[in-house]
């Protein structure tokens, strides 16, 4: 038996690692009974399958080597394979199982947390065990990375530093990637502060970002020459490529100077001849193949490079190294990720297709081999398809997508969730795939004649993939997975037909915005979806079609035109009236009146910053809205349309009447509040309020505890960033609740029947130039979880807001009207302003500079 074991070492140093396997489990096999010995086995084990990409293997064999060790009291080595499999753990993009194993609890960002006495942490601190300690500290602060909070990852991995200097180039090297991670952060918020117009706060955020990005360079410069030093070449070439990323991405602030960086990749080409057969030499090769001087975006394989930095010679020479290196480990996520890094390559190659696929099918083989690379098999049957695509291979090039999208569906909630570093490749990874097969898909039916059958497969095919990428959106912007708490796992076919009683007379618009073109799509119960392309009636042939970018400007000049209307007494509906002939005219037959009473928009991107309440039909001469109530939602599968009783609600109603500042930010006095709040009052004589300094974040918590309130008011300034961490209300002495504050507050009620129904926010401002700040409102409902919100997609700080809420709430409380329809009729009662000024009404109040900004959103019922 001790042979077995013996020769399993043997093939493990020479990386025979299949032999060493097999070795060490007939030597599990003949050690049954004896949990000293097969602790020791599993422990090599669980290394060797980890060497052969076989994690789940890996993680039993920890799993069961904590086990053994456990039950012949040897905690010590307890607490080092807890050690081992967070690592494996956090290698799988799970680090809050990694953070469980390691300390027992998540630390939140504020929080100072002490560590159970069971965790890897404790054990290796009580037997004074300085090199598990330094290990589970390193893939502590690792994993804290993998989370986004940075804070507390470099707050760990300093402490790892003084623990145990010895191992300071492991260190050194995950202070490097903390900082860097934290320097992408602070750019974005500087990218937030800049939209919300705070430029002290965006200096403030780029200076900390220069200096983060500055201090990670130190950190990867000092791990590669310890590592160096101590002939240590796999954790040399680790922190070689890390200084070379670090200084391709920051190319604009220079970080590292050209001499540095041509030097550190001359460095980095002689390490990897010197390197054994291993993932670093693997990952190493395709990395330096891949350098390029104006990288677009964090993955290399969604788009052809313009120039690499090393000649094309060099740059194939080490892709096929790296397939042979892949080849002798038999590692199959190793061989998948090498053979589509070559064939993406050749993809990028004139007329090289055939060499291109011939790679690419060899990795997607790979990744699908006992599923051992999911999170590369998209990119590689993404890759395929655009292959295809170019060998105009149309419909297997949509199978290929179409196995693209359901890999990524199947693993999304990880990648978009685990990982906030993903916030900085979505754009560039999952929303161009989504809409390239969408894309795909309405091009073929624009080719040659298509039975209604094919029509209407496609198309359904396609309103999965829109509802998908949404969703996506939602979950990415908001960096958890409470908005899927309440998805309907059926597709959005199947609710229409379920629902076809709650849906009758309701409509329903998607937009979705596409290279070049935008489309439409419309669902009605128990009818075909209809698709049309955006366009223009003034136009012929294929000059028709309205481009995105045409669309946007358009959409840009309207949303301009209603938030300057309360300038000019007569709203100029010219572009109103353009948008409606291009948008729902074309749709008119299908939603006639008689039929269709509610529309409901589902949209993309850039048209989520205006309210299609304020479409007008210069036919008729009269606003969308007066025609059909409105509602929008991010996704019908995130919407329950349910009528609940009214009677006998009760509010909480929320104010700020004072100037705040917050930020850096002046929030102007809301001079309207006053009314606005007396009004709520009047309709919800059972009601509590909070005012001014009484609207603390913590009396909101309080107030929530001790009864239920199933309306919330909010008459206080609500920004929406372009990241939820500057998506905040401002309450009195100059605090603010923050979304993910606001969440926990309404999330947290002890029932679901304490639920709230209804969010009202009445002052929200959305920066502007970015769509991901009107994502965070659309989703805000579901973020939250409230079943409905009002919100304005602008404040107007005017009286108007409050006549318009009192209309609304009176038509929802008594009048059994459905939420969208309750805010239809207020909103036509102000377009009737003049002829009610005898009533006190301001006849300017027709302007939908007064009443378009307000929209209903989730349930409309």
């Amino acid at each position: 038996m001790t042979a077995l074991v013996e020769q399993g070492i043997k093939d493990y140093d020479a990386g025979n690692f299949h032999n060493a396997v097999k070795h060490w489990e007939d030597a599990l096999n003949q050690y049954k009974n004896n949990p000293s010995a097969t602790a020791v086995v599993n422990e090599n084990l669980a290394r060797a399958y980890q060497q052969i990409g076989e994690n789940k293997a890996a993680i039993a064999s920890l799993s069961a080597a904590i086990r053994d060790y456990g039950a012949v009291a040897n905690i010590q080595q307890v607490g080092r394979m807890k050690s081992e499999l967070a690592q494996v753990y956090s290698n799988l993009g799970q680090p809050r199982k990694a953070i469980a194993l390691l300390c027992g609890q998540l630390a939140d960002k504020s929080q100072k947390i002490e560590c159970t006495p069971d965790s890897a942490t404790q054990i290796a601190t009580k037997y004074n065990d300085k090199s598990g300690q330094v290990g589970a500290l390193g893939i502590l602060g690792e994993a804290y990375r993998l989370i986004g909070n940075y804070d507390q990852a470099i707050k760990y991995l300093h402490v790892a530093q003084q623990v145990y200097p010895a191992y300071d180039f492991l260190v050194l090297n995950s202070l490097g990637n903390a900082y860097k991670s934290r320097a992408q952060l602070r750019e974005l918020q500087a990218d937030s502060a800049n939209k919300a117009g705070i430029y002290s706060k965006e200096n403030e955020f780029t200076q900390k970002s220069i200096e983060d990005y500055k201090q990670a360079h130190q950190y990867f410069q000092k791990s590669a020459k310890l590592a160096s030093d101590q002939k240590q070449t796999l954790a040399e070439m680790r922190g070689l490529l890390n200084l070379i990323q670090l200084g391709s991405q920051t190319n604009k602030n220079k970080v590292i100077n050209d001499q540095e960086f041509n030097q550190s990749v001359n460095d980095a080409l002689k390490v990897l001849e010197l390197l054994p057969d291993s993932a670093t030499k693997v990952y190493g090769a395709i990395d330096l193949a891949y350098l390029q001087s104006d990288a677009k975006g964090t993955s290399p394989f969604t788009y052809c490079p313009n120039k690499f930095i090393l000649p094309n010679a060099d740059v194939l020479s080490l892709l096929q190294k790296s397939v042979l290196a892949s080849q002798n480990l038999q590692d199959n996520r190793l061989l998948s990720y090498s053979n589509g890094a070559l064939g993406h390559f050749w993809e990028c190659q004139s007329k090289k297709e055939t060499e291109a696929l011939k790679y690419t099918q060899t990795a997607i083989v790979a990744a699908d081999n006992k599923l051992s690379a999911k999170d590369s098999l998209y990119l590689w049957e993404w890759q395929a398809g655009r292959i295809l695509d170019r060998q105009n291979r149309k419909e297997e090039a949509i199978a290929s997508y179409q196995r693209a999208f359901d890999t990524l569906e199947d693993i999304r909630s990880d990648i978009l969730t685990a990982e906030r570093d993903v916030q900085f490749d979505f754009r560039d990874v999952v929303r161009p795939l989504y809409r390239t097969l969408a894309q795909s898909r309405l091009d073929l039916l624009g080719v040659g004649a298509i039975a209604d059958e094919r029509r209407a497969k496609e198309l359904s095919e396609v309103v999965k993939t829109i509802d998908a990428l949404k969703l996506a959106e939602l979950q990415n912007y908001f960096g958890n997975d409470c908005i899927l708490s309440s998805l309907n796992p059926k597709q959005v076919g199947e609710l229409l037909k379920d629902n076809s009683v709650a849906f009758k007379n309701t409509g329903f618009l998607s937009s979705i915005i596409l290279d070049g073109k935008t489309g439409m799509l419309l669902q009605l119960p128990n009818q075909s979806t209809k698709f049309k392309w955006i366009e223009d009636p003034n136009q012929e042939g294929i000059s028709k079609i309205v481009s995105s970018n045409i669309l946007q400007q358009k959409i840009t000049e309207f949303r301009t035109g209603l938030v300057k209307g309360q300038e000019e007494f007569n709203y100029d509906t010219t572009t109103a009236a353009q948008l409606y002939d291009w948008i729902i005219r074309p749709f008119t037959e299908d939603i006639k009146p008689e039929k269709v009473k509610t529309l409901v928009f589902i949209q993309d991107g850039f048209l989520r910053s205006v309210p299609m309440a304020a479409l007008y039909d210069s036919q008729q001469q009269k606003y969308l809205v007066e025609t059909y109530a409105i509602a929008t939602t991010p996704s019908l599968r995130l919407t329950t349309p349910k009528v609940r009783d009214r009677s006998t609600q009760k509010a909480l109603i929320l104010g700020l009447t004072e100037k705040a500042t917050i930020d850096g930010k002046i929030f102007d006095q809301l001079l309207a509040v006053p009314n606005e709040v007396s009004a709520v009052k009047s309709i919800f004589p059972n009601h509590t309020d909070l005012i001014d300094e009484n609207f603390s974040p913590e009396n909101f918590e309080k107030t929530l505890d001790k009864s239920t309130y199933p309306i919330v008011h909010i008459a206080s300034h609500a920004q929406f960033g372009i990241i939820p961490e500057d998506t905040f209300i401002v309450t009195g002495k100059n605090q603010k609740l923050t979304i993910s504050q606001l969440e926990n507050s309404l999330r947290n009620l002890t029932s679901k029947s304490d639920s709230v129904e209804l969010l009202t926010l009445t002052a929200c401002e959305t920066a502007v130039g970015d769509d991901r700040a009107t994502l965070g409102l659309a989703g805000v409902a579901l973020q939250v979880g409230v079943k409905s919100a009002i919100a304005s997609l602008w404040s107007v700080s005017d009286q108007s807001t409050s006549e318009l809420v009192k209309t609304f709430y009176s038509n929802y409380r008594n009048a059994g009207m459905s939420i969208a329809e309750a805010l239809q009729q207020a909103q036509i009662r102000m377009i009737h302003a003049k002829k009610l000024s005898s009533e006190g009404m301001n006849p300017s109040y027709d302007n939908p500079a007064y009443w378009a900004p307000m929209i209903a959103i989730g349930n409309w019922l």
